[in-house]
């Protein structure tokens, strides 16, 4: 069983990937302005992407490029798995590469939903999963971007309950239970978002979850024990990473079957299974009325 180290969030999913590049990089010999010289970047490019303290991952072709140059997986260097080595057979193949222009991306993810049509949706999402998010948790986590493109994101969420709503769906999802737990106590990315739309959005989860059961199954896991990077995996079709500011897309066998066993590890160490989701999350909204309470 494969087991990656814990980020809590996306400033700790780059600090991961600067370390393992740097690992990788000395692993290998080679000098930065070699491997600069080698993905076809300046030195001090090269030099700015390790020593950045921010969020942000660097461009998906410079990232594969990486990969390829240093003789380690992409999975390994985004943090996905623990071994390193790979096969060249399959990283000779490069991932597509999905613009992340909100329209550009919407229109992807419909048009990937329904080529996947009659197989199993296999989805981490970055947050709260899309299907499940009433307006104001959407309106609160786009507050800093405008209107227009909170607009996308509730079009986005009421896309993705109508296709989980159609005959012979099957979707199953995984987030940490720890997620759960600072939505519900109002803690990091939640902090500012009342008690009262969270207590909302609970009651919203617990009772759509339990009409759409069995269709779609969400299944909670132990973040200190297991990660998962944000992942759609659309059956057999494809696999597409989210990675902040772009989609990493694979479409051959051996990559989608690497992610979907990752998956499906996350589901066999579930703490909390899909039949029992309801119900913790009402536990989660008593919680919120003790802290209210208090």
């Amino acid at each position: 069983m494969q087991h990656s180290l814990q980020p809590a969030d996306k400033r700790d999913v780059a600090r991961l990937f600067r370390e393992r590049l740097e690992a990788a990089m000395d692993r290998a010999g080679l000098s930065r302005s070699a491997v600069a010289k080698r993905i076809g970047v300046d030195r001090s490019t090269l030099s700015q992407i390790l020593s950045d303290e921010g969020v942000r991952l660097p461009r998906a072709d410079t990232v594969a490029a990486l990969a390829v140059t240093l003789q380690v997986s992409l999975d390994w260097l985004l943090g996905l798995a623990e071994e390193g080595q790979f096969t060249a057979d399959i990283m000779e193949r490069s991932p597509e590469i999905s613009p992340h222009n909100r329209t550009v991306a919407d229109e992807n993810l419909l048009r990937w939903h329904a080529e996947a049509a009659g197989y199993k949706i296999r989805y981490v999402p970055t947050s709260l999963p899309d299907q499940v998010k009433i307006p104001e948790v959407i309106a609160y986590e786009y507050q800093e971007t405008g209107g227009s493109m909170a607009d996308q994101a509730m079009r986005r969420s009421r896309d993705r309950l109508d296709y989980v709503r159609q005959p012979e769906t099957d979707v199953e999802i995984c987030t940490s239970i720890q997620s759960m737990l600072d939505f519900a106590d109002g803690t990091g990315v939640w902090r500012d978002l009342p008690p009262d739309m969270r207590r909302r959005q609970l009651i919203h989860i617990a009772d759509l979850v339990d009409e759409l059961y069995p269709s779609v199954r969400w299944f909670l896991f132990d973040g200190v024990r297991d990660y998962a990077i944000p992942v759609t995996i659309f059956g057999p079709k494809r696999a597409a990473i989210y990675a902040g500011d772009m989609y990493i897309v694979f479409t051959t066998t051996e990559h989608i079957r690497v992610l979907t066993r990752r998956f499906d590890d996350l589901i066999r160490h579930a703490v909390v299974h899909a039949h029992e989701i309801p119900a913790y999350m009402r536990t989660l909204i008593d919680r919120i009325d003790k802290g209210l309470a208090a």
